[in-house]
């Protein structure tokens, strides 16, 4: 039986082009889990875009002095040519600039505020004398009131994740000039947020899919006290405010991104001609999943389900796959001290598919994870080619030397070899199972342990030594690693979709895999394969140090010692 599955990927805000720590906390896991349901027949709609109303981009364009539609616009499109390259299947990814983002927002605005969980209120607003204009929340820095980190901004503490409003900041400063902001009353919408507490807390608790830290984070914040929230803003740009008397304040990022999940939805659904498309994913038995990193977690547990609780008829959260963070040898990622390692710079010098392996394989699931250049190289050579390319590769030239480029034809295969072929049957099961669950470095594993085994079992066998004296005895042997193979390019496809439909070719199998499922496709005896081709590059060791001192030269730090 199908399920409908909506994926929402977080928005990354166009501002910068993206980075490993991005790929790694969001956009790989989720396009992983959407292909793997798409081979197991589940309709899915996985979705995201670009925030271009958020203040990274308004400070941006105060730095190059331009517009912030200059700048959403050129980092949407490098988003768009990094999806395409590294293979994150968006059904669609759009930017909250459309008219039909604002057309959603302001339906769920005025849905709530008529339900009275919007209501009107003064709030004290930074306003900076110096610069002469009130400033939104992220141009406000200082010390946060809860755990006293001093990398705390007007909306949210990067140290311990709570949403903060800049008059709760100590020691604030105008971000711009450094100056202390004065705070005047201005007028706002809130968001009624401590009329959730109760349904949002019972509701939690039963959540016994979610991962424990994700849990434990919401149950705590709720724990805390849930305070109203302001969801405008005295700015110009973003989603307007459809009220009289608010023309020069916007509707506040935090409360309008959020929406931006079923406003691409809508979207989608228009372009595919019905309109209605997208509510069997919102509705019903449908499950919806949300990837983000673990600074996004309150917005995903607590206030965008208590908008769609006051919204009503649409699902909440089905599970918020939320991953930890990513470190660049050993340190922290930062984008202001150019410590990171982006996307774009990275395709233009190497393949996606082993950076989604790397990626996969040490995904910051439970805890962080560090990304290091000469790991990296090392799981390349060490794993994908010398592991899963290599068992690949030494079978396929083989039958095309030695069998005319022909599946061998086979008699009863030994235990040994059905065995092996049972254990490919099984660990099928297992990774199905395993990326259902969302565990998708555990997935990894199991699946690079079946190919270990092959290798393992092919040099037992020999065939190349039992050629000349038990043909069929060697053909039994190739026709058991072919059966291997079907089974590793299917469950490696979630991860390794270049790669895999490489495989999926020189196996004989016609057309996409991506519509072939999840499926163990026996090989056809004697049928011709193709001339075999290396489904990895090895990378020459000095390619570390090359990256660590170019990443060294761009951030004027010193780089770590290559490994």
């Amino acid at each position: 039986m199908t399920q409908h599955i909506f994926i929402g990927v977080a928005w990354p805000y166009a501002n910068g082009p993206l980075h490993l720590g991005h790929i790694a906390g969001a956009y790989l896991p989720a396009d992983v889990f959407a292909r793997y349901n798409r081979l197991r027949g589940n309709p899915v709609l996985m979705v995201s875009g670009s925030d271009q109303h958020g203040t990274p981009i308004t400070l941006a364009a105060n730095q190059e002095n331009t517009t912030p539609q200059e700048v959403a616009s050129r980092y949407h499109r490098g988003f768009l040519e990094s999806w395409d390259k590294l293979g994150i299947s968006f059904d669609l990814f759009t930017s909250t600039g459309t008219e039909n983002h604002a057309e959603v927002t302001h339906d769920v605005f005025l849905t709530l505020l008529n339900k009275e969980y919007i209501y009107r209120s003064t709030m004290p607003q930074a306003y900076c004398p110096k610069c002469a204009r009130f400033l939104p929340d992220r141009y406000v820095q200082g010390t946060c009131s809860y755990c006293k980190s001093v990398r705390a901004r007007g909306d949210q503490c990067e140290a311990c994740g709570k949403p903060l409003n800049a008059a709760e900041l100590l020691q604030a400063k105008c971000a711009i000039c450094g100056t202390p902001p004065t705070f005047r009353e201005s007028e706002h919408f809130f968001l009624r947020l401590s009329a959730f507490g109760s349904p949002l807390l019972e509701w939690i608790k039963k959540q016994t899919r979610w991962r424990p830290n994700v849990q434990n984070f919401s149950l705590r914040f709720i724990e805390g006290g849930l305070k109203d929230r302001a969801i405008t803003r005295d700015i110009e740009w973003g989603v307007r405010v459809p009220q009289p008397g608010f023309e020069s304040k916007r509707i506040y990022v935090w409360f309008e991104a959020v929406i931006g999940y079923l406003s691409a939805s809508k979207e989608w659904a228009r372009s595919q001609g019905d309109p209605e498309a997208w509510r069997p994913f919102w509705t019903g038995q449908s499950r919806a999943f949300y990837f983000i990193g673990k600074d996004n977690i309150p917005f995903h547990t607590i206030i965008w389900p208590a908008m769609l609780m006051g919204y009503g008829s649409l699902n909440l959260p089905y599970d918020v796959p939320s991953n930890e963070f990513l470190t660049i040898e050993g340190d922290k990622l930062s984008t202001s001290r150019k410590w990171a390692v982006w996307v774009p710079d990275y395709l233009a010098r190497y393949d996606p598919d082993p950076l989604r392996y790397y990626l996969s394989a040490n995904m910051p699931e439970t805890g962080d994870a560090d990304f290091s250049w000469p790991e990296f190289v090392r799981r390349n050579n060490g794993e994908l080619v010398g592991t899963y390319g290599n068992l690949s590769h030494r079978v396929l030239t083989f039958i095309q030397k030695n069998y005319e480029g022909r599946v061998p034809r086979t008699g009863a295969i030994d235990d040994r070899g059905q065995k092996l072929v049972a254990e490919t049957k099984a660990t099928m099961d297992t990774v199905d199972h395993l990326l259902s669950q969302c565990h998708f470095r555990e997935s990894v594993r199991v699946i690079m342990g079946l190919a270990q085994e092959a290798n393992r079992y092919l040099d037992e066998k020999a065939p190349w030594k039992s050629f000349r004296t038990d043909p069929q005895a060697a053909g039994e042997a190739l026709y058991v690693v072919l059966v291997v193979l079907a089974g590793l390019k299917t469950m490696m496809y979630p991860f390794l979709p270049f790669s895999s439909q490489k495989l999926h070719v020189q196996l004989g199998c016609q057309g996409d895999i991506a519509r072939a499922g999840w499926e163990l496709q026996m090989p056809e005896p004697g049928i011709k394969l193709p001339t075999p081709v290396p489904l990895f590059v090895k990378l020459d060791d000095k390619i570390a140090d090359e990256e660590l001192n170019r990443m060294r030269e761009a951030s004027g730090a010193e780089a770590p010692v290559a490994r």
